[in-house]
């Protein structure tokens, strides 16, 4: 429709009483009002002579008023003034409003525009300037039309363009000029941005899901796509139908039913591994062995260095996804470390490398005594290390009869522990079988740590180390914290032993210590447990001391947020001796 002349503006402008924002006058001076032909809730735009204030004629301002007392933000403020001096652009809608608010202004004088949709009672979607509005409605349009083979223009050419050229920016590790290209492409609905944005993102937010909709039953990209989306239904954040919703979503997507539900199953119990072929399946092995026993940075290592051995499954691809669904290799990705891979050349292409990422694993154990998990402290912990022997022998030399290592076992959630005595069959009350954690510290020491620990150190308790002893040296630890009662001081117990011997042991209960053998001068408790220290700077130092002396260390980030194998210990609680009394109290709670 032929523009409004100068004349009509003005003449506008005058019956309102104020000049038109400049990205709307100039929309009146090139169409004199637009009809709007694509599913939108505004379906015309009237011109310069039906325009008129608002005047909020259904007293929304009432509605968006901020309660008496209360401290609104800025665009809360604004809303509620805007429905009384906002100016009504359309003429027919789908009860639904375009007002430009001069209330609502920046530097270049463009007004705010808002688009409220009156049969969906929410918010009003908010654009800064008429060109903003217009320019999604462009978009729009494209994105409306993006599935007609037909439809083809200079805009949706350049668009696809971009989506090619950012997928080259990605493989060659320039992910943050890839990005822009593909949002924009996505805004226009163009064939191919969605899912390579979606790969982006995911290695940004490695917890965030994201959709890659019918990949997940492409064969060229099901190993890769289809446990990322069992992983989110096993972590309990897929459907809310449970397993049955998520298996008819992934067969609606064309997946063999038996197929997602092998892969659901794997994914949920521990059992499913990333194995792409070639020079970086063998990359991605080697690092799982590492990440499997603790050492989660020596893993990170070999990822870092495998990304230019990848190749992409498919054109669509340019990350390897895969990855984050292994359950051991999975946890690895932080954002940073997402970001440092996003950085890396991959698939044969070439470019710097980004700059290392920081290891996570502090050295020793002094972590111990810092925040364990949600800022939370970690609420007592013991640890057998053995050296001379690997962790899957640990089942062997301090395991209950028939121990096992399981799977890796999700620790982020909660550490496991044996069920009570009273729960299973053929366990004494009186024992006290622990599930442990098992891997390998970066000095070599095979470990087994329970923690936290709710199981109190007392007269009875039986040290683990002459047993886990038998190829060389082991070391036990018992951190057991102070209890409210001032009668049941905090317990820290250490004790060494060889060849299956103990050689020297001692625990402190409060301020009263119990030691046996030579204790080398540098664990002396006496010189590391001080009266006028605290219990956490008491714990500190003998935990220092034992990184100094015996090269002891423990793996934060495996223990924290990683995955590791476990198995069930031997009792860590001797049996009662003649004369000797026992009790064992549970507590059942019932629903009344």
């Amino acid at each position: 429709m032929p523009g409004a002349d100068e004349a009509a503006i003005a003449v506008a402008e005058e019956r309102l009483g104020r000049r038109l924002p400049p990205s709307y006058r100039g929309f009146l001076a090139a169409s004199d009002g637009w009809h709007v032909d694509q599913t939108a809730a505004i379906h015309r735009l009237g011109g310069a002579s039906d325009i008129d204030w608002f005047r909020d004629p259904y007293g929304m301002t009432s509605m968006d008023e901020p309660d008496p007392g209360a401290d609104p933000s800025e665009q809360e403020v604004l809303l509620a003034g805007m429905w009384r001096r906002a100016l009504r652009l359309e003429t027919d809608s789908d009860m639904s409003h375009a007002l430009l608010d001069p209330g609502d202004s920046d530097e270049d004088g463009e007004w705010a525009l808002y688009v409220y949709k009156g049969w969906s009672g929410e918010v009003p979607d908010r654009y800064p300037s008429f060109r903003a509005y217009m320019e999604a409605m462009y978009r729009g349009f494209h994105a409306d039309r993006a599935a007609q083979p037909d439809f083809v223009n200079a805009t949706t050419r350049t668009r696809d363009a971009h989506v090619d050229e950012a997928r080259l920016l990605a493989l060659r590790g320039r992910y943050e000029e890839a990005l822009p290209l593909l949002e924009e492409a996505f805004a226009f609905g163009r064939p191919r941005s969605a899912v390579l944005l979606n790969q982006l993102r995911q290695l940004l937010a490695p917890s965030r899901s994201q959709g890659y909709g019918h990949l997940v039953a492409d064969p060229l990209y099901l190993p890769e796509i289809l446990p990322l989306e069992a992983m989110e239904q096993a972590n309990g954040r897929g459907w809310s139908g449970g397993d049955e919703q998520w298996l008819r979503m992934m067969v609606a997507r064309g997946t063999a039913p038996e197929v997602a539900e092998a892969v659901l199953g794997a994914v949920r119990d521990g059992t499913h591994q990333y194995a792409p072929p070639g020079p970086w399946g063998r990359a991605v092995a080697d690092a799982r062995e590492e990440a499997r026993w603790g050492a989660t940075d020596a893993a990170w290592h070999v990822l870092r260095e495998a990304p230019p051995l990848w190749e992409p499954p498919g054109p669509l691809m340019v990350v390897p996804l895969g990855l984050l669904a292994d359950p051991v290799l999975g946890p690895l990705f932080t954002p940073e470390r997402g970001r440092e891979t996003l950085a890396t050349p991959r698939a044969g292409e070439t470019g710097p490398a980004p700059e290392p990422v920081p290891d996570l694993d502090p050295p020793g154990l002094a972590w111990l005594v810092e925040p364990f998990r949600y800022g939370q402290p970690l609420e007592g912990y013991r640890c057998v290390w053995v050296e001379g022997a690997g962790p899957a022998d640990l089942p062997a030399l301090i395991g209950e009869e028939g121990a096992e290592l399981s799977a890796p076992v999700d620790l982020a959630r909660s550490f496991r522990r044996a069920p009570q005595p009273h729960e299973r069959e053929g366990v004494e009350l009186w024992e006290d079988r622990a599930v442990v954690a098992v891997g390998r510290t970066a000095e070599g020491w095979a470990f087994a740590f329970d923690g936290p620990s709710h199981r109190h150190l007392h007269d009875r308790f039986l040290s683990p180390a002459a047993a886990a002893s038998s190829s060389g040296r082991a070391v036990v630890v018992w951190c057991d914290p102070r209890r409210p009662s001032p009668d049941d001081p905090a317990v820290f117990h250490v004790s060494v032993a060889e060849r299956g011997e103990e050689l020297y042991a001692f625990t402190m209960r409060g301020t009263e210590i119990r030691r046996s053998g030579a204790i080398p001068e540098a664990l002396d408790p006496a010189r590391l447990f001080r009266p006028k220290s605290t219990e956490l700077d008491n714990e500190l130092r003998v935990l220092e001391a034992l990184h100094t002396e015996l090269g002891l260390s423990l793996p934060r980030f495996a223990l924290t947020q990683g995955r590791l194998c476990t198995f069930t210990t031997r009792s860590w609680t001797r049996a009662p001796r003649a004369g000797e009394g026992f009790a064992y109290v549970s507590f059942v709670r019932h629903r009344s």
